[in-house]
C-alpha cells in the first residue's frame, strides 16, 4: 500500500494561476530592458546619424586658374590658420564664440588684376601730383576700439576733443553712401584695390565690422575682396603690378586688412585667410624696404632715388597696423628703426617734412609728423616741432583751398599733438568740412588750388573726409 500526496483542484489552479503570472512578468521585464537599451543607444547614435556639418568653400592659392570647392569641417575652436575663401564666393564665415552664430558672406567676384590704376605721378591721377602724399592712421588700436565701438562713448569723446554730434551724423551719412556705391564683388570703384582700402578703413574708424547690424555685410563684402585679391598674389595687393605706383595701392590695402584683422580676432570672428594675408602683406613690405630706410616705387630696393615720404607714409601706417594684429614679422624692429630714421632726415629746419631731401612743405608735413608719432610717441621733438609748423602755416576752405591728402593727415597729427594746436587747428577745419558735405553723404572735389590733393573719384573724396571727421574717437590727443 502506498501512500500519494494529492492537490486539490483548486490549489492546483492557483499554482497554474502563479506560473502564468511568473511567465508574463519575466517577459515584460525583459521588454522594457530592451526598450531601455533601445532608447540609451538611440540617444548615442542618432546626432551623428542626422547632424551634417555645413559646407565651407575653399580657395586653393596655388592655383588661381582652377578653383575647387572642398568640404570643410566648422568648428567652435579658434582656428589661427583658416582655409582660403574661393575666388569667386565665401559661402561661410564663421563666429568662433560657442554659440552657433554664423555670418553669410555675399558672393564674390574677384577679377584679375586691372590696368586703370595710377596713369599719374606718385599715387595715379589726382593722388598727389608732386609728391602729395597721405596716409591716415589708427595709432592707438586695441586701447581705443572699446571707445570707438560704444555711440554713448564717441558722443562723449565728440564732446570731449571738440567734436559736435554734426560730425557724428556727417560720418553716418557718409557711410551709407559708400554702402550704396559698393560693387557687388564687394569692392568700390570697379574692383580698385586702393578705393576698397580707404573705404574699408572709414568703416572701421566708426568701429563696423563684419557683426555690424547695419554696415556688417558691407564690410564683410570688402574684406573678402581684398583678402581674395592678397591670397591670388602671395600676399601683394594691387590692380597692375607693372605700374609703378602699386605701392601705394599695397600699403593701403595692408592698413585696411590689418586693422580688419584686429577686430575680427578680438570679436572672434573667422574670416577664411584672412590671418595669412594679413602675415603675408605686411611681411612683404618690410622684405621690400629700401636700404635707404625708405620705399620707393615698385618697392625698388636700390633705386638710386632711395624713395620719398609719400611712399613711405603709406607702409608706415601699414606696419603700425601691422604690430597692432599681434602677429610676428621677421625683421619688424630693424625696417621701423630705419624708416624712423629716414623720416627724420627729410624734416627741414623750420619743423615741415619733405618729399625727398629736406626742402620742406605743408602738404608732406602732417605725414612726417604722424608717422613719428605712431613710431616714436606723440612727445617726439620732431613731431612736436612738425605740428608747430602746421598750427602756423594750415589753411582750410572747402571751395578754394583744401588738399585733401594734406588734411587727411593733418588732422591726425595735430589732434594727437593735442592741446592748443589742436583747437586752433580743430577750429579751422570741423565746420567748414561739414558744410560742403553733399546730402547725399558724399564730398565733392575740393575748389581751388587744393583739388591737387583730391580725385574726381567720390570714393575717395569721401573717404578721406570721413577718416578726418573720425579722429575725435579714433586718438587721444596729447596734453600740452
Amino acid at each position: 500500500m502506498s501512500l500519494h500526496a494529492q492537490l486539490s483542484p483548486e490549489a492546483e489552479e492557483r499554482l497554474r494561476a502563479q506560473r502564468r503570472n511568473s511567465t508574463i512578468s519575466s517577459i515584460f521585464i525583459s521588454l522594457l530592458a530592451i526598450v531601455l537599451i533601445g532608447l540609451i543607444l538611440a540617444f548615442i547614435l542618432l546626432p551623428s546619424l542626422f547632424f551634417e556639418s555645413p559646407t565651407i568653400v575653399t580657395y586653393n592659392a596655388g592655383a588661381p586658374d582652377q578653383e575647387d570647392l572642398q568640404k570643410k569641417e566648422i568648428n567652435n575652436q579658434v582656428q589661427r590658420k583658416p582655409s582660403a575663401p574661393s575666388s569667386s564666393m565665401a559661402k561661410v564665415i564663421a563666429s568662433t564664440t560657442p554659440s552657433p552664430t554664423a555670418i553669410p558672406v555675399p558672393e564674390v567676384d574677384v577679377p584679375d588684376p586691372s590696368t586703370d590704376f595710377g596713369s599719374g605721378d606718385d599715387f595715379g591721377d589726382g593722388w598727389g601730383s608732386g609728391g602729395d602724399g597721405g596716409g591716415g592712421g589708427f595709432g592707438n588700436i586695441p586701447a581705443n576700439m572699446r571707445k570707438r565701438c560704444s555711440k554713448e562713448d564717441r558722443l562723449q569723446r565728440l564732446a570731449e576733443n571738440g567734436g559736435t554730434p554734426e560730425c557724428e551724423e556727417a560720418v553716418v551719412n557718409a557711410l551709407r553712401f559708400l554702402q550704396k556705391s559698393q560693387g557687388k564683388d564687394g569692392s568700390w570703384d570697379n574692383s580698385n584695390v586702393a578705393m576698397t582700402g580707404l573705404a574699408l578703413l572709414a568703416y572701421l574708424g566708426h568701429c563696423e565690422t563684419p557683426l555690424s547690424e547695419e554696415f556688417g555685410e558691407t564690410v564683410t563684402a570688402a574684406i573678402t575682396f581684398l583678402v581674395n585679391v592678397a591670397t591670388k598674389n602671395n600676399g601683394k595687393m594691387a590692380n597692375d603690378f607693372g605700374n609703378k605706383h602699386w605701392c601705394y595701392e599695397h600699403g593701403i590695402a595692408t592698413y585696411a586688412i590689418s586693422e580688419a584683422y584686429t577686430f575680427c580676432n578680438q570679436l572672434n570672428v573667422n574670416i577664411p585667410n584672412l590671418q595669412d594675408a594679413v602675415q603675408n602683406s605686411v611681411q612683404w613690405i618690410i622684405n621690400n624696404q629700401h636700404k635707404s630706410g625708405g620705399w620707393e616705387y615698385a618697392y625698388a630696393e636700390d633705386a638710386p632715388r632711395g624713395g620719398d615720404l609719400s611712399i613711405v607714409a603709406w607702409q608706415m601706417q601699414a606696419l603700425k597696423a601691422g604690430r597692432a594684429t599681434g602677429l610676428d614679422f621677421r625683421n619688424y624692429e630693424s625696417c621701423i628703426r630705419k624708416a624712423v630714421a629716414y623720416v627724420e632726415e627729410r624734416q627741414d629746419s623750420n619743423g615741415s617734412f619733405a618729399y625727398t631731401g629736406n626742402s620742406g612743405r605743408i602738404s608732406l608735413t602732417g605725414a612726417g609728423a604722424l608717422c613719428l608719432q605712431q613710431h616714436k610717441g606723440a612727445s617726439n621733438s620732431s613731431a612736436r616741432k612738425g605740428a608747430k609748423f602746421l598750427e602756423k602755416e594750415s589753411k582750410f576752405d572747402y571751395k578754394t583751398d583744401c588738399n585733401l591728402y594734406e588734411h587727411y593727415y593733418s588732422t591726425q597729427a595735430m589732434i594727437n599733438d593735442g592741446g592748443n594746436s589742436w583747437k586752433k587747428y580743430n577750429a579751422l577745419f570741423r565746420d567748414n568740412l561739414l558744410a560742403a558735405q553733399n546730402k547725399d553723404g558724399s564730398w565733392p572735389v575740393p575748389g581751388g588750388k587744393g583739388a591737387a590733393g583730391s580725385s574726381g573719384s567720390a570714393t575717395y573724396n569721401t573717404a578721406l573726409c570721413t577718416l578726418m571727421l573720425e579722429v575725435y574717437y579714433r586718438f587721444l590727443p596729447g596734453t600740452s
